[in-house]
């Protein structure tokens, strides 16, 4: 493993890296990747990818590669956003970029050790994020995790010819739920 900070057992986190622009930006030009994504419907350089690393600001942002443990794949990213170590809060953000991979459960896997480490590392009290409703998968494992249905902004958003409402979900501290087993 290189530079693991969070490690789970099929997957482990590491801090986003500049370089790793070269491997995750044509992810966000994917659109099956970036119709769920809040940063959709412009196309992405390399240039803008190493910008948004080199601009996050470590007392408000956390964001890890997600990397597979046995083959030591870079298959997306995650992260903690707007830290607000006060009212101890923060919007979670997550991709798996690499669509081979979706459905092994990694994106499950990197939101318990991102939660865990925001409730039990940073004393956050809540974890909140936004997901759009034709996102099905990602808000079955948000449910997985213990993520609560908080409120819904209809029609919030234009997506492939349609209005798309926006879930809005959050996660306090002591709900989150363990792997199964």
């Amino acid at each position: 493993m290189r530079n693991p900070y969070l490690v789970g057992t099929k997957i482990y986190l590491r801090p986003l890296e500049e370089d790793d622009a070269a491997v995750c930006h044509p992810w966000l030009n994917d659109p099956e990747v970036w119709r769920t994504l809040a940063v959709r419907g412009r196309p992405n350089t390399e240039a803008r990818s190493r910008e948004y690393i080199r601009a996050l600001d470590p007392t408000r942002d956390q964001v890890f590669a997600i990397v597979t443990r046995e083959d030591e794949q870079y298959v997306g990213n995650c992260g903690l956003h707007a830290i607000d170590a006060v009212d101890r809060h923060a919007t979670l953000g997550i991709v798996i970029g690499r669509k081979e991979c979706w459905g092994r459960g990694f994106g499950t896997e990197a939101l318990r050790l991102l939660c865990r480490h925001a409730f039990e590392t940073l004393n956050l009290h809540k974890v909140c994020l936004a997901s759009y409703a034709l996102n099905e998968r990602a808000l079955r494992m948000y449910a997985r995790v213990g993520f609560q249905v908080e409120g819904r902004r209809r029609e919030q958003v234009f997506i492939e010819g349609r209005w798309v409402d926006e879930v809005v979900l959050g996660l306090l501290a002591g709900e989150l739920r363990p792997p199964p087993g």
